[in-house]
């Protein structure tokens, strides 16, 4: 099949919103000639263009993969439910952006996996593309369907639907999977010898070559290798030299305001202060820097190819950042004669990172956000947040002797071993926080400009954290904990708010789940279940009528408790962090016992370092602190 034809897209994007969604065109977006290439890359994000357009990894993968010449990447995102719907009843598949090609006749299609509840919008874009769910069902003729991201370290849930699983960094994954394609393509070979093929690389994970079996209590029993010279266990992927590691210096401009509409640099990648609730906080280590240098020419490259007015310094914890304070002070110097604004979307919990805000905005002060993420110490204590109420105060204090009247704090209720004086402890440093506000803002005559905003969300238990074995506050108790915060925050100049506690339920089944939820995810999706993530769109009535007619107890596969014994389904993904460490951090967490970071004091053993041979030295100029191994 050709292009779709602009008739053809003429006839419906007047009658959709925002039709500027599947155009294409913007400014850097590449278009190539396919006669001219060897392989067609699909990169799939599954939400609409306004969420994908926003992400990061996939403007490094876009550049990484044009780059080169053989190689030809375009865009594809969900379309919302109006354009879906047009684009069925004129028949029309899903196409990519660039040269609105059919998905179907792409070599290969990318899907990210961000977050579970996006899940759903994956299998509708492969039926609107008209490729078959399932991998069994696909042959030479379709493309070979692949993911990445976060929630690959638990590919379990969508083993069914995926042919190839790549685990961790990207950037040099991508091309050696795409080379692989390539030679397999000039070979014309079977599709099974293409997977072989693909289940060599280092990080790949292909989930047809192996076999899960369940004992009569339903525990994972078993899960073996039915491929010959297959990895019984899949490493992550690491890039170890941050600095060296492609990065764009475009972006493609979108037609209309997406989220983080700005450009971006990665100042580092990992975190290691240790919070047991955060998968991203082990699953992306060790701790790598880009070079002052290095990220001051990726800026200039990227203002000038786009013509953004904003510069985001991106990471886990940008304030960790070796040489943060130089960085903003060389580009405040560099950039302030022509009005570009600069973003820290991370801010510790201190007053170094108020004077870090307080420098890159000053002409136009915003919200600040910070994450205490519990309501008392000892609560703090149990996660590892390492961060003391006097921090939090000195922090907002300072805040607002800098002039701002809006501060959010942002924390989260059901972690393990809370109680209800945890949660009124919330209610407590709002309130604490507003007085300061007003008291300090009322001297400059704006009391009544001071805001709180306390957002809560619901922990949800994640695979390769020291709280992967906890289990979940039930739906009625996490909203017993939202009342309770509700009927003690009612002030005025404190908003509240809260996570749906039902769509917290479902993450925690396709977090932790396993095959068996595939079966799940499919029956939902065929009762009309999409955009999860959208409240206007999510369907717990259906999701639940989709558990009771596959027979799958979501209670067991989410909330409950995991035996420190039992075997995990995503535990053949090695992330470089040892089931020996996080087991440790988990019976630390109940004695409320802290563990320092490594940058800045003795290593605790996590195993990464030497795990993945990475050279634990910081790129950016600096050790941290005491790395023994």
């Amino acid at each position: 099949m050709s292009s779709i034809s602009l008739e053809q897209l003429d006839r419906i994007l007047p009658l959709v919103s925002k039709p500027a969604r599947y155009t294409g065109g913007e400014v850097n977006a590449v278009k190539k000639d396919w006669s001219k290439v060897d392989v067609t890359f699909a990169l799939a994000f599954p939400d609409i263009y306004d969420v994908g357009m926003g992400h990061l990894g996939y403007k490094i993968l876009y550049s990484i993969l044009n780059q080169r010449d053989y190689v030809a990447a375009e865009r594809v995102y969900a379309p919302w439910v109006d354009m879906e719907a047009k684009m069925r009843e004129h028949g029309l598949p899903l196409f990519s952006l660039e040269s609105k090609r059919p998905i179907k006749e792409f070599d290969l299609v990318g899907f990210t996996l961000q977050y579970e509840l996006s899940y759903t919008n994956i299998l509708n874009m492969l039926d609107l593309a008209g490729i078959p769910l399932r991998s069994c069902d696909r042959t030479e003729e379709h493309p070979l369907i692949i993911s990445g991201g976060p929630c690959s370290v638990n590919p379990e849930p969508l083993a069914p639907f995926l042919d190839v699983v790549y685990i961790g960094d990207g950037e040099e994954a991508v091309l050696e999977i795409v080379d692989c394609y390539r030679q397999w393509k000039q070979q014309s070979g079977s599709r099974q010898a293409l997977l072989q093929s693909m289940a060599q690389i280092p990080g790949v994970y292909v989930p047809e070559f192996y076999r899960v079996e369940y004992g009569a209590e339903g525990f994972l029993r078993e899960r073996r290798v039915i491929e010959e010279g297959v990895p019984a266990r899949i490493t992550r992927r690491v890039v170890k030299d941050l600095d060296a590691a492609a990065y764009p210096e475009r972006f493609v401009v979108p037609l209309i305001e997406v989220v983080h509409d700005r450009a971006m640099v990665e100042v580092a990648r990992g975190c290691t202060r240790g919070c047991r609730f955060c998968q991203a906080g082990m699953i992306y280590r060790p701790v790598r820097e880009r070079s002052l240098e290095t990220l001051k020419g990726q800026v200039r490259a990227l203002l000038a190819n786009t013509g953004y007015d904003e510069v985001s310094l991106t990471s886990l914890s940008t304030g960790d950042y070796t040489c943060i304070k130089d960085l903003i002070i060389d580009l405040v110097k560099e950039l302030g004669d022509d009005n570009v604004a600069l973003s820290l979307p991370s801010l510790r919990v201190d007053s170094f990172s108020v004077d870090l805000a307080h420098e890159i905005q000053k002409t136009r002060k915003t919200g600040l956000t910070f994450a205490p993420e519990a309501g008392t110490q000892r609560l703090r204590d149990v996660i590892n947040k390492n961060v003391t109420e006097s921090d939090l105060l000195a922090a907002v204090e300072g805040a607002f002797r800098k002039g701002w009247d809006q501060i959010k704090l942002y924390f989260m209720i059901g972690l393990p071993t809370e109680t209800d004086e945890d949660i009124l402890g919330i209610a407590r440093l709002a309130q604490q926080v507003l007085r300061m506000g007003r008291e300090i803002r009322g001297a400059a005559g704006k009391a009544g400009r001071v805001q709180v905003t306390v957002s809560v969300s619901s922990f949800v238990p994640k695979p390769h954290t020291p709280f992967q074995w906890e289990a979940q506050d039930s739906m009625a108790e996490l909203e017993r904990k939202q009342a309770l915060l509700r009927d003690n925050l009612r002030h005025r100049g404190i908003k509240f708010s809260y996570h749906d506690v039902k769509a917290s339920f479902l993450e925690s089944v396709f977090a932790r789940g396993d095959r068996r939820v595939a079966e799940v995810l499919e029956e939902a999706w065929r009762r009309g279940c999409k955009f999860d993530s959208w409240s206007d769109y999510f369907r717990f009535d259906l999701w639940m009528e989709a558990f009771a007619a596959q027979g799958v107890d979501p209670y067991w596969h989410g909330p409950r408790e995991r035996q420190e014994d039992e075997l995990l389904p995503w535990e053949f993904v090695d992330t470089g962090v040892t089931h020996r460490f996080l087991l440790r951090e988990r019976h630390r967490g109940y004695r409320a016992e802290t563990t320092a970071d490594c940058r800045f004091d003795a290593c605790p053993g996590c195993g990464v370092c030497p795990g993945l041979k990475v050279d634990n030295l910081l790129v950016g100029g600096a050790t941290g602190g005491d790395h023994q191994n």
